[in-house]
């Protein structure tokens, strides 16, 4: 039943202040993100192709480190993640621990070869690109196959990341959520569009910190309001991580996504010398590790200082009715920008990855033979960017899309399943060939797709078999298949033995 209108009026000026005080917060740090934008557009305006794309090879372990963990974490580890916990219980934290392992194994194994071979390349700054070239191969088939599967993965996963922005502000401003996701795209494709890989790598790194300090704060400040016995009001079973082996299999499954993510690898390319390595990886695997454990405790604390809500589990708000539950409107403000910072550093990310990989890989070798100078390539980079922006936001505006975790799980799979073991065979096994390389890409994409499509009832994440899929197509097709000449076998060689001049 609804009250009166006198009593609508009076409830909602009670809220005014703490719904101005927030707006106020997302402002200053939306004008904050778009400053750096300006930044490095006039500071990087005759950088060409490498600096826009790949930010001339000069990121410093710091900024890489959180950039490369901020560009994968996003909106889904503040919202999907915790909910889905939150829902159903220890049992959906084997994908945090999924994502640890995998995370700190890409550092340690692909990080050190793939900045190596990347160089020796030809100077690659995609990892299409570098994948052509690693086999010396004046094939564009590598190129255009990657490209393609880039821009449709990327234009789910960023569909995520605009859906998130959409029901932040819906929730805290009660605007509607299609007009949120308009402003939120507007914010994102500005200073992408303007400043490119270092203005993108820039605003993660302090979106990862504000991210980070939002996770460590909010469970820690409801827990301490907890009373005595609030783990009784769990439901039973809730606390048992050993569900069913499917949840096991998949939620490790996830790690396996962090060797074929490619706005993620690409901050190995990126970083300023093979030193800088060590010093990354112990920042990146420590963020990346507190993030999960934390994100995993909002689900928990959240569940008993909540209770269960149809509508928290629905539009996966946990960690939004949590934190403005607990916090005055200018902290609450603070630490759901963190909602914002998640969204938009995946999203920036992978709009660029998906630009580089059309520009570079497609436009122009393929519709301008190579004729295309850096002034045209960084506009067709750009021009991609905010293509893949209106598809995204007619994609999350569809109420039949899918949930945040439901869109970022899919385009996960995809990246996971086709390029993981395509590119560490690339790093670690000579007699890898070109072919077998395409069939990896190709045969992994497709039986993940398919499994999704066909078999996602058997509770399996598609990333598993399509990925061992792919890695067995790769292997197979490599042995039956010519052996690599002894350029490539030489190219090999050299990348292994690289060290910085």
């Amino acid at each position: 039943m609804l009250r009166p209108r006198k009593d609508r009026g009076r409830a909602f000026l009670e809220v005014l202040p703490m719904i101005v005080s927030e707006v106020v917060v997302f402002i200053a740090y939306l004008v904050f993100m778009i400053a750096i934008g300006l930044w490095f557009f006039v500071k990087n305006r005759s950088g060409g192709e490498k600096g826009y794309f790949l930010g001339g090879r000069q990121m410093g372990p710091w900024v890489t480190a959180l950039s490369a963990g901020a560009s994968d974490m996003s909106a889904w580890v503040l919202m999907g993640m915790p909910t889905s916990i939150y829902a159903l219980g220890l049992g959906q934290t084997w994908i945090p621990i999924g994502l640890a392992i995998g995370y700190t194994l890409s550092w340690i194994f692909e990080a050190p070869r793939l900045r190596k071979f990347s160089i020796v390349a030809d100077d690659s700054i995609t990892i299409p690109q570098y994948l052509t070239r690693r086999f010396l191969s004046r094939s564009k088939a590598l190129q255009i196959v990657c490209a393609v599967i880039f821009l449709v993965a990327y234009t789910i996963y960023a569909a995520s990341s605009v859906k998130a922005c959409g029901t932040l502000f819906s929730t805290v401003v009660g605007i509607k959520e299609t007009t949120a996701m308009y402003l939120a795209a507007f914010i994102i494709i500005s200073y992408t569009f303007l400043g490119g890989f270092s203005a993108v790598c820039w605003t993660d790194f302090f979106q990862g910190l504000l991210m980070l300090g939002a996770l460590l704060i909010a469970p820690i400040f409801a827990a301490s309001l907890l009373g005595p016995g609030a783990e009784s009001s769990l439901p039973e079973g809730y606390m048992d991580p050993f569900t069913t082996w499917q949840d096991v299999v998949s939620g490790l499954g996830w790690g396996i996504g962090y060797f074929g993510m490619p706005h993620i690898i690409i901050r190995f390319m990126s970083l300023k010398s093979q030193k800088d390595l060590k010093k990354s990886a112990a920042i990146g695997v420590s963020w990346t590790v507190l993030i999960v454990l934390f994100a995993t405790l909002v689900g928990v604390i959240g569940r008993m200082f909540l209770g269960y809500d149809e509508a928290v589990e629905g539009g996966s708000l946990v960690f939004i009715t949590m934190t403005r539950r607990i916090f005055p409107p200018v902290v609450s403000g603070i630490l759901l920008s963190a909602v914002l910072a998640a969204s938009m550093s995946t999203a920036d990310s992978q709009l660029l990855a998906a630009a580089s990989a059309f520009a570079s890989d497609v436009y122009k070798p393929v519709f301008r033979k190579d004729k295309a100078g850096d002034k045209e390539m960084l506009w067709a980079g750009r021009l991609v960017v905010v293509a893949i922006s209106l598809i995204a936001l007619v994609i999350a505006a569809d109420p039949d899309a899918g949930s945040i975790m439901d869109l970022v799980s899919n385009a996960w799979g995809v990246f996971g399943a086709a390029f993981g073991p395509a590119i560490m065979l690339s790093l670690y096994w000579k007699r890898f060939t070109f072919a077998g390389a395409v069939a990896g890409i190709v045969v992994g994409a497709g039986v993940d797709i398919l499994w999704l499509w066909k078999l996602a009832g058997t509770g399996v994440y598609e990333i598993v078999p399509g990925a061992i899929a792919g890695l067995l197509a790769a292997v197979v097709v490599s042995l039956v298949t010519k052996a690599p000449g002894k350029d490539v076998e030489d190219l090999f060689d050299r990348a292994v033995a690289y060290t910085e001049k």
